[in-house]
């Protein structure tokens, strides 16, 4: 029995997959409990029609994501600090801060997706921090500390 999953199930498969099950597993489990859906023919053309959409949709974004770590590479951006003695900042920068900055200069990235060194950035320069955009794009921005 073939049955396209609508759940991610251990050892079985992921969502929006179609599997092959024993007639008793698919009848008496799956089906009921709303994880599975019975694979007729008209199943499996909306199914190649959702996977041929989400394709076209994915591209899209990629499209787009490629196109705004272009414009982020060829800009530094500064994030401001309270600066004590010897260029040292109070506290440290987060990946908020660098948020923020990106927003003020007019992208929208989510926090999330920014990851900054791994050394703690307690002083004034400049560093780099790695971005990620789409699952497939991910690049280095660079950003500067500065006295606020």
């Amino acid at each position: 029995m073939e049955v396209l999953l609508k759940k991610d199930i251990d050892r079985l498969g992921s969502k929006d997959e179609l599997v092959v099950v024993k007639n008793g597993f698919g009848r008496n489990f799956l089906i009921p409990k709303g994880l599975a859906t019975l694979a007729t023919e008209s199943v499996k053309k909306m199914h190649a029609e959702t996977l041929k959409q989400r394709a076209h949709k994915d591209n899209q974004q990629k499209d787009e994501a490629t196109k705004l770590l272009e414009k982020l590479t060829k800009k530094t951006f500064e994030v401001p600090a309270k600066v004590g003695e010897n260029g040292k900042i109070f506290g440290s920068i987060s990946n908020i801060q660098l948020a923020d900055s990106l927003d003020k200069a007019g992208f929208k990235v989510e926090r999330k997706n920014i990851t900054l060194p791994s050394n703690n950035l307690k002083t004034v320069g400049k560093f780099e921090a790695e971005i990620v955009l789409h699952k497939s794009v991910k690049g280095k921005i660079s950003f500067e500390i500065v006295a606020g």
